[in-house]
């Protein structure tokens, strides 16, 4: 095929993609229970100066690790198996829903990813050892990442607070949703599992703005 001509297809289709994407919204993802550590807390559970293992990249230059850590709550209820998330960062976060709540007896508030003063506590078990946080566990507040251009086009700026609604088997609206803007991110609504379920949605289907 021409080199010419196969560009012109190339760019036909992007701006075929673009439109629809715009016609539909905002695509949704669903994030599971995961776990983000801190160097020093990734040092005493994997071993010291241990680097993380991607095996899934993400939006930005967050990734999916390879590596999984166990909780253990206070009334030492445990849920094993939980990913880490990369790069580290300064202070370890543990993101878990309500429904896992109920299985490790804890009550953590519902937050943005980052504030976690006054978090409920938890352990994490690694294969090198453990780690006790007297703060850290969230339940992570509904939010959409945006890139600057699409919140130009929304006229949305960084920490603006919308109304979303889907449009399926069970339609429903989500309110008091916080939108993030970075150079990084693609645009994306963040949901966990307990409202992806209760709502029929799944990684990949669109939400509409309804309100800013």
């Amino acid at each position: 095929m021409d080199n010419n001509l196969q560009d012109i297809i190339t760019k036909a289709v992007v701006e075929i993609l673009k439109e629809k994407e715009a016609s539909e919204g905002i695509k949704v993802g669903v994030s599971a229970r995961h776990v983000h550590l801190s160097q020093h807390d990734l040092d005493v559970l994997f071993g010291k100066g241990y680097q993380l293992t991607k095996k899934k990249m993400l939006m930005g230059d967050q990734f999916a690790a390879e590596e999984c850590v166990t909780l253990v709550s206070p009334s030492l209820r445990s849920i094993e198996g939980v990913r880490v998330l990369g790069p580290v960062r300064k202070d370890s976060q543990i993101e878990i829903s309500r429904t896992d709540t109920f299985k490790l007896k804890v009550s953590p508030p519902v937050r943005p990813s980052g504030d976690i003063k006054g978090s409920a506590p938890m352990a994490l078990v690694g294969p090198k050892g453990s780690v006790f946080l007297n703060e850290g566990c969230i339940i992570a507040n509904r939010h959409i990442h945006m890139t600057p251009a699409d919140a130009a086009k929304y006229n949305i700026k960084d920490n603006d607070i919308v109304d979303v609604e889907i449009q399926n088997s069970k339609p429903t609206r989500f309110y008091n949703v916080q939108v993030r803007v970075r150079e990084d991110f693609d645009t994306e609504m963040h949901i966990d599992t307990d409202d992806a379920n209760a709502c029929a949605i799944k990684n990949g289907d669109y939400v509409k703005i309804i309100n800013k």
